[in-house]
């Protein structure tokens, strides 16, 4: 009897195979038919309004890039406004400037007006029209629009401007929200509120304020150097290291000691 070898397979095997192979075919046939009516019954149920919101998308990106491309075009002639005014004031054309900054500084368009007020205050201080200033940095310092530190810029300039004819409280509520260490304008403002508290004969406060401003790192040394003057004057330590004051001041410690000695005798 002969053996069938093992690398044949029987009758039986071959017939079992081929039905596989023909149910996994009818099975791959019907789950993509199932697949297909699907996809056919989504589209028709959700086609429409999935359509309708892709467009309402791309609609409104389209929206946003226009309205993107005008607000940079704009930006780009506020800019261009500005330059030519300064140009006009750089070459002493200061009512020609004025007058091209004229429209943007009334725009209400937040920092690109405010800078365009600042400039027309400066210019009309400059022409010696100081109420006209003053008015004129108010407007931009009353700005909700504007950004902060321009509006506390104008506040401290239309104080700065109108200082003579302001009482020294009207000096001392107008900066003192200003005249704080760490805000940008503490030096400034606080150098006038300290000036207001001397008028006002408060030479403690006024001494105690040129003593903070003496001692803080980041005002201007001139400011610095001026306060550090007046908070001796009135009986305040305001300096913290002696050597670079003297530094400073191109001085040695002979030298201090020598005009220390003089002055006492």
């Amino acid at each position: 009897m002969a053996l069938t070898p093992k690398n044949e397979l029987s009758r039986e095997e071959k017939l079992a195979q081929r039905d596989a192979a023909q149910q996994e075919a009818l099975l791959r046939e019907v789950d993509d038919a199932v697949r297909q009516g699907d996809t056919e019954e989504f589209v028709t149920k959700y086609g429409k309004p999935l359509l309708g919101v892709l467009l309402v998308g791309l609609a409104g990106f389209g929206a946003y890039l226009f309205w993107d491309s005008r607000q940079e075009a704009a930006m780009e002639q506020d800019s261009e406004v500005l330059v030519a005014a300064l140009d006009q004031v750089e070459a002493g054309n200061l009512q020609s400037g004025s007058d091209q900054l004229e429209a943007l500084a009334a725009s209400g368009k937040g920092g690109a007006s405010a800078a365009a007020g600042m400039l027309r205050a400066g210019i009309a201080a400059q022409q010696g029209k100081p109420d006209e200033a003053a008015r004129m940095f108010a407007a931009v310092a009353a700005d909700d629009e504007a950004p902060q530190a321009l509006r506390d810029l104008a506040k401290l300039r239309e104080v700065t401007t109108r200082y003579d004819s302001m009482a020294s409280s009207e000096v001392i509520a107008a900066l003192k929200p200003l005249a704080v260490p760490g805000k940008p304008y503490f030096a400034s403002a606080g150098e006038l509120v300290a000036h207001a508290y001397l008028d006002q004969g408060k030479k403690a406060e006024a001494g105690a304020l040129f003593a903070q401003i003496a001692k803080d790192d980041d005002s201007p040394e001139g400011i610095r150097s001026r306060a550090r003057q007046m908070a001796g004057v009135l009986g305040v330590d305001a300096i913290e290291d002696v050597d670079a004051v003297l530094e400073e001041q191109g001085l040695t410690e002979q030298d201090a000691d020598g005009a220390a000695a003089a002055a006492a005798q």
